[in-house]
């Protein structure tokens, strides 16, 4: 039995390396140096790893390299369009797990805990993640799910007004002169947005009660005849007619 399981296990790591490899060709091209596109394959595989804690050192060691720096530059400062290979990624959820009949897409957003004030975004707000208003990053996704799977497709930092109208902050931490400030509602409408020109199949948009409780959210997605399904608070009042 115990060489049974063996010989499952090692087939399925088989399958996932082909299919990450298969990945890494596509997005493969966004990324101007050789050194580049050799690290962000291995840095993928680092992240489906069995490593615990998926920080700078944890990646570097999973990967074989003696420090982060090599990590960090590929985030930080290689050559590299992270929209474009965000597009080739909801390609990608699209042609494996897309269907007309089954698929919808979630909004949803979570908070990173920080200690520090370096982290572009931080500040203390509330965040479902701690139940509490604290020092943290907030993050708004959007999601596809069928009957095939579920992944995400897109992705917003949210910035505080606190960050977008501070030049010197913004400078320090490497925030593009272009962002302005979005709220949460905005970020999400972009990232729909963007799936619908996409013609990302999804019979439904989903969301929890910070979005269905916006009459301007729900009013949009009416307008552009995209059926919905969000929570709404029992407190929440909603014109009839």
């Amino acid at each position: 039995m115990v060489a049974q399981d063996a010989m499952v296990e090692s087939s399925a790591v088989g399958g996932w390396s082909e299919a990450l490899g298969a990945l890494h060709e596509r997005i493969g091209h966004r990324f101007a140096r050789s050194e580049a596109r050799e690290r962000v394959r291995r840095y993928l595989f680092g992240l489906l790893g069995q490593v615990e804690r998926k920080n700078g050192w944890r990646l570097a060691e999973a990967v074989g390299e003696r420090d982060p720096q090599g990590v960090q530059r590929l985030l930080n400062s290689a050559k590299w369009d992270a929209d474009e290979v965000r597009d080739d990624l909801r390609e990608y959820v699209v042609e494996h797990l897309g269907d007309e009949g089954t698929g919808i897409l979630i909004v949803d957003e979570t908070g990173f805990l920080k200690k520090g004030q370096k982290s572009v975004g931080v500040a203390r707000q509330y965040t479902g993640t701690a139940g509490d208003t604290i020092n943290c990053q907030v993050g708004v996704f959007l999601a596809y799910a069928s009957k095939k799977g579920a992944a995400f497709v897109d992705r917003a930092l949210y910035l505080p007004k606190g960050w977008t109208s501070d030049p010197v902050r913004r400078a320090e931490a490497g925030v593009p002169e272009g962002i302005a400030f979005r709220n949460k509602i905005e970020l999400a409408e972009r990232m729909l947005e963007r799936a619908f020109a996409a013609g990302v199949p999804a019979r439904w948009v989903v969301a929890d009660s910070f979005y269905g409780r916006s009459h301007a959210f729900r009013e949009w997605l009416e307008e552009l005849g995209r059926p919905y399904a969000v929570m709404v608070p029992k407190t929440n009042a909603i014109p009839l007619g």
